[in-house]
């Protein structure tokens, strides 16, 4: 299993990178873990957007779904699309949203999609044993964990605080993790992990690895990476285009 960044600024694309997207791929079959704003022009220098087999998106915010609109223009307009529809796992109520957000009259993307609504629990998702968690965020948010090859991955999406997330991640080899939030007090429950919560979520699992992301740009991700490594050693930012064997 393969991990490449496609964008991985939290809360909106920053100077250095893109919002969040995360490209997975295993034998030869290619998983898009969210579609932030600003990604969908990152990923066409990583890969062709018509060898994308699916895609996964956490929850609805802007930061992880708005470059669906692009991806959608592309496949209708570009000529190289195969026209073949793309699965599109989400949350229940995206195919409206992402209409609405493509266009005003919330004209349908069902060309292009095949929305398939997930909740807590397993699917099937290509070659990958996917599962499902809730997260502790204002909106419906899932974190996922990916396993095939007996290899294991988990991508928290947007989280608090969350025992379901520990859980999840529980032996993972590789915990790709938000540490959104800054070590600061009086910080809103249920939103965001600070580094340091990240780092004790990844030790509370028993997780291989820590792979930090979604910090945003006007938050030091050096004192974030130096606040998870105080508890869990194993601990890495992740730079955009970067990839990481799992």
């Amino acid at each position: 299993m393969r991990l490449t960044i496609v964008g991985c600024s939290g809360s909106g694309p920053g100077p250095a990178s893109p919002a969040s997207c995360y490209l997975v791929e295993h034998d030869g079959y290619r998983l898009l873990l969210d579609l932030g704003n600003g990604s969908f022009g990152a990923l066409q220098a990583l890969a062709d957007p018509a060898t994308v087999d699916a895609v996964f998106l956490s929850h609805l915010h802007a930061d992880h779904c708005l470059d669906v609109a692009p991806f959608v223009v592309w496949h209708r307009y570009s000529g190289r699309s195969t026209r073949q529809l793309v699965p599109m796992y989400a949350p229940v109520g995206a195919e409206r949203r992402l209409a609405l957000a493509y266009d005003a009259d919330g004209e349908g993307l069902t060309d292009v999609f095949d929305f398939v609504p997930v909740g807590a629990g397993s699917l099937e998702l290509g070659p990958f044993v996917a599962e499902l968690a809730r997260t502790a965020h204002p909106v419906e948010c899932y974190a996922i964990r990916l396993s095939a090859g007996g290899r294991s991955l988990v991508y928290t999406g947007d989280t608090g605080a969350s025992d379901a997330v520990v859980e999840l991640a529980r032996d993972v080899d590789v915990l790709l993790a938000e540490a959104a939030h800054p070590d600061v007090p009086d910080l809103p429950p249920a939103l965001h992990l600070t580094g340091r919560e990240a780092g004790e979520h990844a030790a509370a699992a028993q997780a291989g690895r820590l792979l930090l992301t979604h910090v945003p740009a006007w938050i030091d991700r050096e004192a974030q990476l130096a606040d998870a490594r105080a508890v869990f050693p194993a601990s890495e930012l992740v730079e955009p285009g970067a990839t990481y064997d799992v």
